[in-house]
């Protein structure tokens, strides 16, 4: 797993919600702007992962538990 692939995931989440992810983000009473593209590399460029606060957040927002975030993944997206 990647960290891009981590972003897909909470990106197809947000989809599959009918949610951007600032609307994602709001409604997991995170600031509106925890997903943004830019907030996915620093200053450097180097690739940032989205913190296990964030994370958490959404999947209790959603109700649903990491195993059930993992069909949101790209490499499960099809299944």
């Amino acid at each position: 797993m990647t960290n891009q692939d981590l972003w897909d995931g909470i990106v197809n989440l947000a989809k599959s919600l009918k949610m951007s992810c600032s609307g994602l983000a709001c409604f997991a009473g995170l600031d509106a702007t925890t997903f943004n593209k830019s907030k996915r590399v620093n200053k450097n460029g180097v690739p940032r992962w989205p913190s296990t606060h964030s994370l958490v957040r959404v999947l209790n927002a959603t109700n649903m538990h990491l195993g059930d975030f993992e069909k949101f993944l790209p490499q499960h997206k099809d299944k």
